[in-house]
């Protein structure tokens, strides 16, 4: 009899330890639930930054110098915008030479500009290569440097086998990137993919004739290092504006810039014991590793997006940065005029854009700029 209570009452130990049925489905159908929002966010958030999907990673890949000089040029350490006027456009890519010829011949795969992108501009970058030691005491100081767009004889009755896009004196001893542009070319390759045949580049002399190859020598895709391959830079505009721009010499260093974390926390606290704050920017961290993006993006490694938070009450004050209707409306609301009329809303009343650097899928970099991203500045709307 003992034994049959014991063993029964081991069972029913058994059964309480181990999870119902309904607990186990309760708990998946939770965490399928969390991981569809989740990719509901994330597939937003991508829609935000222009993508259908996020790129593949590269992660032993190193981004040109140029792409990330320029991106310090116009985004402050957190990506933050620093003049919006710096930049032509809002996308700046890069490409590298597919061609990968010992002759001075180029071409760019361009398939990743979408046809609706404005062409603003288009750069060739070509490092110049110090002339080889036995013919740096040759006669000649400055060369010609002539690139021209190759174009296919069999198409439109054209006759000419090439068309001139930009030329230029060089100092034959110089070192260094020089940079042509060829923003013709690009925009007729944009309009008919199957014209783009590459680019050729000739080196004269200033009398016109041949010059020696081995005295004008350009990098190559093939025969050295990354840093200096050739490169095309296009700059365009893909149409997303916001209705005004700001710079970041307009963010505000008063109480509205909101306090620091540790400060907004206690805000909080005093807030849910009844104590309510007025509206303030507080901070809002995006962080790029933690939603699994860090992988393709090159800077920055996330930005403090910042969010607005705490009451309107009457009296609206100046620091509050009320609109007028925000100020009637706090006036009707104080008065108790007309039933069911809030209070004023805490809402950013400035935005600024942020800047992204990162690889596509075709290993191309581009810089984004990416319009009412940061919240700058908070007030009663």
């Amino acid at each position: 009899m003992l034994m049959s209570v014991l063993g029964f009452a081991a069972l029913l130990c058994a059964a309480t330890a181990r999870p119902s049925l309904g607990y186990l489905e309760n708990r998946f159908g939770a965490e399928n639930e969390s991981q569809e929002v989740r990719s509901a966010a994330i597939k937003r958030l991508l829609e935000v930054f222009g993508m259908e999907d996020p790129p593949a990673v590269h992660a032993h890949k190193q981004p040109p110098q140029y792409m990330l000089d320029l991106y310090n040029t116009v985004a402050d350490v957190d990506g933050v915008t620093k003049d919006p006027y710096l930049l032509e456009g809002n996308t700046v890519r890069s490409f590298f030479d597919k061609l990968r010829s010992e002759q001075v011949e180029y071409r760019f795969n361009l398939s990743t500009v979408a046809r609706t992108e404005k062409i603003l501009t288009a750069e060739l970058h070509l490092f110049k290569l110090r002339p080889q030691a036995t013919l740096t005491f040759n006669r000649h100081h400055f060369c010609q440097v002539s690139v021209y767009q190759l174009l296919d004889t069999s198409r439109s009755n054209n006759t000419q086998e090439r068309k001139l896009l930009s030329s230029r004196l060089i100092p034959v001893h110089s070192t260094g990137w020089e940079v042509f542009t060829i923003t013709q070319a690009v925009r007729s390759w944009m309009s008919d993919e199957g014209t783009n045949l590459g680019l050729h580049v000739v080196v004269r002399t200033l009398g016109g004739s041949q010059m020696d190859m081995k005295l004008i020598r350009f990098a190559s895709g093939r025969n050295h290092h990354q840093s200096k391959q050739p490169m095309l830079v296009l700059f365009t505009d893909d149409g997303r504006h916001s209705a005004s721009l700001e710079t970041t010499s307009n963010l505000p260093r008063g109480p509205m810039s909101g306090p620091s974390s540790r400060s907004a926390r206690s805000v909080d606290y005093s807030e849910e014991e009844g104590v309510s704050f007025p509206c303030q920017r507080l901070p809002l961290y995006v962080d790029f590793e933690e939603i699994g993006w860090s992988g393709w993006i090159v800077s920055p490694r996330g930005y403090n997006a910042y969010h607005c938070k705490g009451s309107c009450p009457f009296p609206l004050g100046q620091n509050m940065r009320p609109t007028n209707h925000a100020t009637v409306q706090s006036i009707i609301n104080a008065l108790k005029l007309i039933k069911g009329i809030e209070t004023p809303c805490c809402v950013p009343d400035k935005l600024f854009s942020i800047n992204l650097l990162y690889f596509d899928d075709d290993e191309n970099v581009v810089l984004k700029q990416y319009n009412d991203m940061v919240a700058g500045s908070c007030g009663c709307h």
